[in-house]
């Protein structure tokens, strides 16, 4: 009997998304190929729990396997063309979540990740990929400080959300009293964070953004 070992390791891949073993899965790309590619395929449905998982072990990948992950850069930059037609929404995401696992593959492309918050179709993404890469490097994404405060306006409560959360990671006080306006905003919204899906809402992820800017001191924008 003949076995689809494409079909067997993608089964492998999905069962170590679904218990979050990020590290398992950065011990099987060291061993072969096909681990990233496989991950990468599974960006395209933002509402599914996996696609946050393998967003996730794309960064475990980016510490433990860096050249693995190069060969994708160039391809997930590409994919942040709206022409392209693809998954640029999840792409923002992904190089976010690279960076903030390992610096050095995105530190030259920061200034077109931050570029990212200008396209309607990425800035979801892009938010939640800089509050990742924010939360172990704030210092380089307070650089694009005033230009998430500005998502604050979209009309998109996803956007809103994102650009709350990145803002309360980076420790940017000046966004307080913008932010302060949406604690009684109930909109419900969905916010991939500490391994989960939650569904929440605008002014629940505004409120915690308020707490996390109390225990800031005061930043320059």
């Amino acid at each position: 009997m003949m076995v689809d070992t494409r079909k067997s390791k993608r089964d492998q891949i999905t069962h170590l998304l679904r218990v979050s073993d990020f590290q398992a899965l950065a011990n099987l790309a060291g061993r072969g190929g096909g681990v990233v590619t496989t991950l990468v395929q599974m960006l395209y449905q933002p509402d599914d729990l996996l696609h946050w998982r393998a967003t996730e072990a794309l960064g475990f990948i980016a510490q433990a396997h860096p050249k693995r992950i190069e060969k994708i850069i160039g391809r997930l930059l590409w994919s942040l063309n709206e022409d392209s037609g693809s998954f640029g929404w999840g792409a923002a995401a992904v190089l976010g979540e690279i960076g903030r696992n390992n610096i050095k593959l995105v530190e030259e492309i920061i200034l077109m990740l931050f570029n990212c918050l200008e396209e309607e179709f990425s800035r979801e993404g892009m938010l939640w990929g800089l509050g990742r890469l924010g939360q172990v490097h704030p210092q380089v994404v307070r650089q694009a400080a005033p230009r998430i405060q500005a998502c604050l306006a979209d009309s998109n409560p996803q956007v809103i959300t994102h650009a709350v959360w990145c803002l309360g990671i980076i420790g940017v006080q000046e966004a307080s009293s913008d932010i302060r306006r949406l604690v009684d905003n109930p909109q419900p919204v969905r916010l991939y964070e500490d391994g989960v899906l939650r569904d929440t809402t605008v002014g629940q992820i505004s409120a915690e953004a308020l707490e996390r800017l109390a225990s800031y001191p005061e930043t320059d924008i």
